[in-house]
């Protein structure tokens, strides 16, 4: 496993004029070492001055291409160093630049081989009162700083490349929880919405399908049974507001949504059922001593009125039957079977579906900590649910 970056990803791209001020630096240097013994060599030894200039003039062309391979073009330029004083320059920005990997083995070798070349040039250059100790500290100590000045600059580089990446990768993470976030508010306003309206769009539609396949209803009955139907859509509206409250809950004012639906309100469910034609018997096992809590009631009843508006629309007037059991230990179970989906008056009655319901119902009571399943047993449709008690 890395431990740290690659030096290709910490290092700075270089622009010309980047070049430019490190080239100026490398030439500074390079004056301070050969201008002692330049005019020497000019007058006593013309060949070694010549051979100062061309070395150093290939060093300088030499160090722009030190990021292609550091390590050896920086023991060459160190080996040229030993005769030219000129490329003392070019010689300490590439030890540097090695120096910035940080990695030691490399870092020693180029310190080492730099060293070596600084006290073989000042023993062969004709230097005025060369004091050999002086020379070897002030070689050792030029070429520690040095090597110790580029571990700091990559140190520096490798905390800007972490810190930078840090905040990309907390961007990047913050844009999927936005993401994941956004996802999971509009599969929750898609439940919402969905069980909310299917059950009063379902009774408007199974309803008015009635009414639409009677013709033998005179006209109070028929109004008796448009007034229903406008009872049903109204509520429909209502609870429309409630959801879209519900979604501005953050917007100025107070809110007008209605409680939510809990345990207790099932018994309504059921006998709206009954009084709309639905043949519906509820056995009421739940333990009684302690209130189930709202949560786990709210889902409980979304289970149920799906349950029950999905006997309306596929088995319309068959029997369905509801079980709840449970208690605070064990949890609530509820369990609903209405007949499979009838012939074609049966399904002419019906009204469509999106096959949305139990996929929503089953977020829901994984997200409260339970489990749904549906499945057929023999001629009946079968829907069971459990859902721990404080979920």
């Amino acid at each position: 496993m890395q431990t740290r970056p690659a030096a290709s990803e910490t290092q700075p791209p270089l622009r010309w004029v980047d070049h430019a001020w490190r080239d100026a630096i490398c030439v500074v240097f390079s004056a301070v070492v050969w201008l002692n013994v330049a005019e020497v060599e000019w007058r006593e030894h013309r060949t070694l001055f010549v051979v100062e200039v061309v070395l150093g003039a290939a060093a300088f062309v030499l160090v722009h291409f030190r990021r292609r391979a550091p390590v050896p073009i920086a023991l060459v330029i160190a080996a040229m160093s030993a005769a030219s004083g000129i490329a003392a320059g070019p010689a300490t920005l590439a030890a540097v630049s090695v120096a910035t990997r940080r990695h030691l083995p490399q870092v020693l070798v180029v310190g080492a081989a730099n060293f070596a070349a600084a006290q073989t040039w000042t023993t062969i250059a004709p230097l005025v009162d060369n004091d050999e100790l002086i020379t070897l500290l002030v070689n050792l100590v030029v070429n520690a700083g040095m090597m110790g000045w580029g571990l700091y600059i990559g140190s520096r580089r490798e905390l800007l490349w972490t810190l930078r990446a840090r905040a990309e990768r907390a961007e990047t993470e913050q844009e999927l929880r936005i993401g994941q976030a956004r996802a999971t508010e509009r599969a929750r306003i898609a439940r919402e919405m969905h069980d909310v309206l299917a059950h009063r769009i379902t009774q408007v539609s199974m309803q008015a399908g009635a009414l639409a396949f009677r013709d033998d209803l005179d006209s109070e009955r028929l109004r008796e049974g448009l007034g229903q139907i406008q009872g049903q859509a109204n509520d429909a509206l209502h609870e429309l507001r409630d959801v879209l409250g519900v979604l501005r809950e953050d917007a100025p004012g107070p809110t007008a949504a209605r409680p939510q639906p809990t345990y207790n309100d099932i018994a309504a469910l059921v006998a709206e059922a009954r009084d709309l034609g639905l043949d519906v018997r509820w056995t009421d096992g739940v333990d009684g001593a302690a209130p189930v809590p709202s949560a786990t009631g709210r889902t409980i009843y979304r289970i149920v009125q799906e349950g029950i508006t999905n006997a309306r629309k596929h088995a319309p007037g068959s029997e369905v039957v509801i079980t709840s059991a449970g208690d605070p230990a064990s949890g609530i179970t509820v369990v609903l079977a209405n007949p499979l989906a009838g012939g074609s008056e049966t399904r002419r009655a019906g009204a469509p579906g999106a096959g949305l319901g139990l996929v929503g119902l089953r977020e829901r009571t994984e997200l409260r900590g339970g489990r749904l399943d549906h499945r057929a047993d023999g001629a009946r449709f079968v829907l069971e649910a459990w859902l721990p008690w404080t979920a």
